[in-house]
């Protein structure tokens, strides 16, 4: 029985709380990161696709990201998750609305003169941005395995044809 009125105070402490303030205290907190080529900074942050079940691909013409739920998928269509797709995927999926194409080749852009990232360049600016950099953490260095990257909070989910 106490526990019963512990779980239902609880509960209704839950309810109080908007599902607003719910959002603004679950709201990912962007880093900066800075274009290779001009400069340009801008916000971004790191997906972790083995904790999301997903897995990516960056448009070829504006490096929008797509992250496609493994569970989501259509049932003809199979990919290795955790990861940025294989060519058989890009056939599955939407055009980007800029009208480039989700691609296993893609890499991200700067949002301000749409030069390629370079992986290796961005290092500096991620691990500086990563806590987990101070306990041993270090960035992939590239754009093809576990992690991918959100400019701008510039991304699409599950662009499934």
């Amino acid at each position: 029985m106490g526990a019963t009125r512990l779980e239902s105070s609880a509960n209704r402490r839950l309810r109080r709380i908007s599902a607003a303030d719910r959002r603004a205290r679950m709201k990912r907190k962007d880093d900066v990161g800075s274009c290779d080529a001009c400069a340009a900074q801008f916000p971004y942050h790191l997906i972790h696709n083995g904790f999301n079940d997903s897995g990516y691909a960056y448009c070829d013409t504006c490096g929008r990201t797509a992250l496609l739920d493994w569970y989501g998928r259509p049932g003809n269509v199979d990919f290795e998750p955790f990861k940025r797709i294989d060519k058989e995927v890009e056939s599955h999926l939407l055009p980007c609305s800029c009208g480039g194409h989700f691609s296993a080749d893609a890499e991200p852009r700067c949002p301000s003169c749409s030069h390629k990232l370079s992986p290796t360049e961005a290092a500096s600016w991620i691990e500086s941005n990563a806590p987990g950099a101070a306990k041993g953490w270090c960035w992939q260095g590239n754009w093809c395995d576990t992690y991918c990257i959100i400019i701008n909070q510039d991304k699409v989910n599950n662009p499934w044809n």
